[in-house]
């Protein structure tokens, strides 16, 4: 006997979550309102998202092959995020080569194990539904694409572990998602949350 899996979708999850709260979205706190709008501004960015010849040239520079093909192979809003994290670095006067070669692949995770890249909307509603902790819990159980980005720093140091990069990129990467991150991962949670 066969089963098949029914995956919600973005804007079903997203009924769950009005229901179980009892009210809009937007409405419980000032800080859910503006994390909405801010949200909302990423997305749009995101669909707007351009990567310029010369950024190209820098990643050829500052990264081996091998790194190369985990920055390549985000969508380029990801890789836009990556190289804008790693400016916020350069502009701090951050010059640690290894901090900033992580920067500019830290969510190379976020792909799957086909290496297909989270649709935006997974991705929007993934960074959304992290306010309320138990619900994303409950949706990254449930839904493939959440449970990739709820797990993408540790799933981006295997990935970079695998392609041969430094043990520190991938103690990097695999920490900057921690609650309280040290040395460089905490510098590189710092630039990825000014984005």
């Amino acid at each position: 006997m066969s089963h098949s899996v029914i995956v919600p979708q973005p804007l079903s999850v997203l009924r769950l979550f009005i229901r179980y709260n009892k009210g809009p979205v937007t409405c419980r706190h000032y800080g859910t309102v503006m994390s909405l709008s801010y949200r909302i501004r990423q997305f749009r960015d995101a669909l707007r998202a351009e990567v310029s010849p010369a950024e190209y040239t820098l990643v050829a520079r500052m990264l081996t092959p091998a790194e190369q093909r985990l920055f390549f192979q985000m969508p380029v809003y990801d890789q836009r995020h990556c190289l804008d994290v790693y400016q916020t670095l350069v502009a701090a006067g951050e010059c640690d080569e290894l901090l900033l070669r992580a920067a500019l692949y830290h969510d190379c995770g976020k792909v799957d194990d086909a290496g297909r890249p989270m649709a935006l909307g997974w991705y929007v509603l993934a960074t959304i539904l992290k306010r309320w902790l138990a619900l994303y819990l409950i949706a990254a159980r449930l839904i493939p694409a959440i449970a990739v980005y709820a797990e993408h720093a540790a799933r981006g140091a295997r990935m970079a572990a695998a392609a041969g990069c430094p043990p520190e990129i991938v103690e990097t990467l695999r920490h900057y998602h921690d609650p309280q991150p040290t040395g460089r991962a905490a510098r590189l949670q710092w630039a990825d949350e000014q984005h």
